[in-house]
């Protein structure tokens, strides 16, 4: 029995489960992975308020961020158990996580922070071709491209970073994207542009990868490279890096009855409470026109806050 319990360590479930734990509360985290979540990817951490001032060192990376996190969380009396949550039900005011094994966890309030997956382009050639030259992460596999030809799909936030960050190693960075100009936030979009080591070619999309062992080549669709009618044609390739969205983790509540929004991310109020008492939502599993680091370590808390003091509500205290 714990009186909260938090599925997912990332900024989020780990910003949550220091508010909880600072709060009094016997707070339980549940990680299938590791501490982290897909901060772990970040390579530089630029953009989190405080990370670095101006002039002085280079931002930390969001592994070391990550495991800050943990340590506080952890120094602050959250404990965290390496488990995977099987299944989700609620028996009146309790919520009850199932683990192998035959085990469960209980607690009156739950904080759901799975986050999202990314979200694979399916072309053909894609799913063959993963770890053998297609990716979706360039902090993880961008060092096996040292001067090699990558291409990098997508036009939001992750592809640009990404892309930033693959320019480093690869020999030629082409950026395709589907539509014509980026989604991303300003800053980064300008920044990719400006990167005298990435090509971008906007009304492109990624038809085909091809290849034998390892990716050779891909089918692109759209202007040729020497600005000729838009046609299919062939380039060869050493990588393929896929940035194109993500998809929202909530099949553990959805039997609950939890609203979702038409995209699938879940809904809530401005306390983090979804439309099921008890269960609360933080990071980019939950409905928000704006998925950061600093978003999501701040719904954790507001999350963490009011789980608190719903616990005491159904407990009779009146205060906290």
């Amino acid at each position: 029995m714990s009186d909260l319990l938090i599925i997912g360590a990332g900024p989020a479930g780990l910003s949550a489960a220091q508010y909880g734990a600072r709060a009094n509360l016997k707070v339980t985290v549940l990680e299938q992975m590791a501490p982290g979540g897909q901060a772990l990817n970040i390579d530089i951490l630029e953009n989190y308020p405080g990370n670095t001032a101006q002039g002085e060192l280079p931002p930390r990376s969001g592994f070391d961020f990550s495991q800050d996190l943990h340590k506080q969380a952890e120094g602050f009396g959250a404990e965290f158990i390496m488990e995977e949550a099987l299944g989700i039900e609620k028996q009146d005011e309790q919520f009850i996580v199932s683990l192998a094994g035959g085990k469960s966890l209980q607690a009156p309030a739950l904080i759901l922070a799975t986050g999202a997956q990314r979200r694979k382009l399916e072309a053909k050639g894609e799913e063959e071709f993963y770890g053998r030259g297609v990716s979706y992460c360039a902090t993880c596999d961008g060092p096996f491209f040292k001067n090699k030809k990558i291409l990098v799909v997508g036009g939001g936030d992750a592809a640009c970073d990404e892309a930033h960050f693959l320019s480093r190693f690869g020999s030629e960075v082409i950026v395709v994207h589907r539509k014509s100009s980026f989604r991303a936030q300003r800053a980064l979009a300008e920044r990719t542009l400006a990167n005298p080591n990435i090509e971008v070619r906007f009304n492109t999309r990624l038809l085909e990868i091809k290849g034998e062992a390892k990716v050779a080549s891909v089918i692109l669709q759209g202007p040729a490279p020497d600005n000729s009618a838009a046609a299919d044609y062939e380039e060869a390739m050493d990588g393929v890096f896929i940035f194109v969205g993500s998809i929202p983790q909530t099949a553990l509540v959805q039997k609950l009855g939890v609203e979702l929004d038409e995209s699938g991310y879940i809904i809530t109020d401005q306390k983090m409470a979804s439309s099921v008492p008890g269960l609360f939502i933080a990071g980019d599993v939950r409905s928000s026109p704006f998925r950061q680091v600093v978003v999501a370590a701040a719904e954790g808390a507001i999350a963490a806050h009011c789980a608190a003091a719903y616990v005491d509500s159904i407990r009779g205290v009146m205060y906290r």
